[in-house]
């Protein structure tokens, strides 16, 4: 189950990069409910929606630690069922499937390709969102035992 969520977000992830950057131009932003949800291409060459731009070698190296780390709690969970739920499982998959979909960005092009753009919120992509997904999962697992 674990190595199916991370495929699934990391080839939608690219599937969805990949498509939209054929058809817009960085910085260039389509319209699907004016003021409300636009498709934007932009280069992000910061973390997450954008915040730290320009650092450089350091957001290739912290997000491997990542991966390596994440890669190890699933086989380590996969190995003692036990010790950790489902939940907790999907949870470590959807960030894992995250990291490698922006880490691939980050090395293949020098910045992570975003496209998701609300208006109100900087521009992400599905990636960012698989990553904010399992991070609030883990978060409600361990304030509310038993409920994901």
């Amino acid at each position: 189950m674990s190595l199916l969520v991370t495929l699934f977000v990391v080839g939608l992830d690219r599937v969805a990069k990949v498509f939209f950057s054929r058809f817009l131009s960085s910085g260039e932003s389509l319209p699907v409910i004016r003021r409300v949800f636009h498709v934007t291409l932009v280069h992000n060459t910061g973390i997450a929606f954008g915040f730290f731009k320009d650092r450089g070698v350091v957001f290739i190296i912290i997000p491997l630690i990542a991966v390596a780390l994440l890669i190890y709690n699933i086989h380590y969970y996969h190995k003692n069922p036990q010790a950790v739920s489902r939940s907790y499982m999907i949870a470590f998959s959807l960030i894992l499937g995250g990291a490698l979909g922006n880490l691939y960005d980050r090395i293949a092009y020098g910045h992570v390709i975003d496209f998701i753009d609300f208006r109100i919120w900087p521009v992400f992509n599905i990636a960012d969102s698989a990553i904010t997904i399992g991070a609030v999962m883990i978060a409600w697992k361990c304030f509310r035992p038993g409920r994901v």
